[in-house]
């Protein structure tokens, strides 16, 4: 269903590439690479590719794991367990997996960050001070 109209989304629709660049701010670039990847599947007519729901729907979750992190190779097996398992049970599970050590990732990184943070606030405080001293001889 459609988030702002409660209407089902037309599964027959198919997309430009630039629709999906307009629509996601990606370039064609972006799309051919994630297409040479495995990542995307669209259709061919002649010289244009054609991407469907399916590629529109793939295409949001690959930019939703690189701006969490995720590797395309992690990105991909998740794109392939949902595929493979009309479950989803393998997808979320290992999604659980992969966006956990994700998280621990972020957190290491923002620790490490908060702590270079305050020792640069330091040196520039030191620094401060000395000019400060310096000026007032």
């Amino acid at each position: 269903m459609d988030g702002w109209t409660g209407a089902m989304p037309d599964m027959t629709q198919v997309f430009t590439v630039t629709q999906l660049c307009r629509e996601f701010g990606v370039t064609p670039r972006a799309l051919r690479f994630y297409e040479s990847k495995g990542l995307l599947h669209p259709a061919r007519e002649g010289t244009r590719r054609r991407f469907d729901h399916r590629d529109k729907a793939r295409l949001a979750l690959i930019l939703r794991g690189k701006r969490f992190g995720f590797s395309l190779a992690e990105i991909g097996e998740l794109l392939d367990l949902y595929d493979a398992d009309a479950t989803q049970v393998s997808q979320l599970t290992r999604t659980i997996e992969v966006a956990g050590r994700r998280l621990d990732d972020m957190r290491r990184q923002r620790d490490e960050l908060t702590i270079g943070i305050e020792e640069l606030q330091g040196q520039i405080d030191s620094v401060g001070k000395m000019l400060n001293e310096k000026k007032s001889d």
